[in-house]
């Protein structure tokens, strides 16, 4: 359990971490995806703080247990926000999410179960 426990949280904290830098400095995609959301351009700092806080939350779990489960089920909550987002403007192609969201679901779920939660 902790070989899947440590692969998933470094694959999640370095996708998350490229999708904050992403954000945060002002990557064409996220933009569109802002725009095709109706969301606020002006919400991606935000944003990008937000992933780049799970991101590094999920590897100081790794020192600090309790860090890591609240990063991943801040991530899910992320996630499960940003498909609000996505239904709210009837847009049904959620690939892209529904990777994001299932590797946040992984990375909690496996955190729980090496702690022997699950």
């Amino acid at each position: 359990m902790f070989v899947a426990y440590v692969a998933v949280t470094l694959v999640a904290s370095a996708l998350y971490g490229l999708a904050a830098v992403a954000n945060l400095i002002g990557h064409d995609y996220p933009k569109s995806q802002a725009d095709k959301m109706r969301v606020s351009r002006s919400w991606m700092p935000l944003l990008g703080a937000l992933l780049a806080a799970g991101a590094l939350g999920l590897l100081a779990g790794f020192a600090v247990p309790v860090l890591g489960t609240l990063a991943a089920a801040g991530l899910v909550l992320y996630f499960l926000g940003a498909l609000g987002a996505h239904l709210r403007v009837r847009d049904y192609h959620l690939g892209p999410w529904a990777m994001f969201f299932a590797l946040a679901v992984a990375a909690l779920a496996v955190n729980l179960a090496y702690r022997g939660f699950l």
